[in-house]
């Protein structure tokens, strides 16, 4: 592939490198032998497209604070696939939980909305261990199940009724001030249509005719 060609592709998908100048980098200098001319015109257009992202990332914060707008948040990092058979939603210790990192990563998110001004949110989670506890590490106000949240990975025969029910609580919701959902990547793909990584934030709009769309998200796992 060209020179050209990869720079019209890096403007294509630059709002879905948004926010990391060094994936630009890799992505356009690693496809080249680093000569000096060439060098210095990867560093400009990793600049370039890193504050494109950097002006993405503003304009959903900023949609978030102005009203009728809401983030879903899957769970941060929790290895491994599914939970157990002797699952029990009132005992973590039967659950797949999240490590370490996915608790670090719980913490960094809640910094993050602080960082664009969102001290408090009113956040709502599903009863899995996993998204109560990334809930609760946001650290941005009280943290309130929300059944319709839970997981119907292992009951997919939930997932028209759970996504109905979550759909009418967003179209009744007062979205005069920030809301957080948490909950699990098969709820998030069936009301959003998008599959998201751990901890990422999918920003909402609420249309007046109460319909909902995805105005973009964060990724928030290294």
């Amino acid at each position: 592939m060209g020179w050209v060609n990869w720079v019209f592709f890096l403007l294509h998908r630059g709002k879905q490198i948004l926010s990391s100048p060094s994936i630009v980098y890799v992505l356009i200098c690693q496809a080249f032998p680093m000569k000096t001319l060439l060098t210095t015109f990867c560093l400009i257009i990793a600049v370039l497209l890193g504050s494109m992202g950097v002006g993405y990332a503003d304009k959903l914060w900023s949609a978030l604070k102005s009203g009728n707008h809401l983030v879903l948040i899957r769970h941060a990092l929790a290895p491994g696939f599914g939970d157990p058979d002797y699952f029990d939603v009132q005992d973590c210790k039967t659950q797949r939980n999240l490590n370490d990192e996915g608790r670090y990563q719980s913490q960094k998110i809640g910094d993050l909305f602080r960082l664009n001004g969102i001290t408090k949110a009113t956040v709502y989670s599903s009863q899995w261990c996993r998204c109560l506890d990334t809930a609760r590490l946001l650290d941005l106000g009280e943290v309130l199940e929300l059944p319709s949240l839970n997981s119907f990975f292992e009951y997919f025969e939930r997932e028209t009724s759970q996504t109905k029910k979550t759909m009418r609580w967003i179209q009744n919701a007062p979205l005069d001030a920030p809301i957080v959902l948490v909950s699990h990547q098969v709820n998030i793909s069936a009301l959003t249509g998008y599959s998201p990584a751990s901890g990422e934030i999918i920003f909402l709009r609420r249309s007046s005719d109460g319909s909902i769309s995805t105005i973009g998200s964060i990724r928030t796992l290294n």
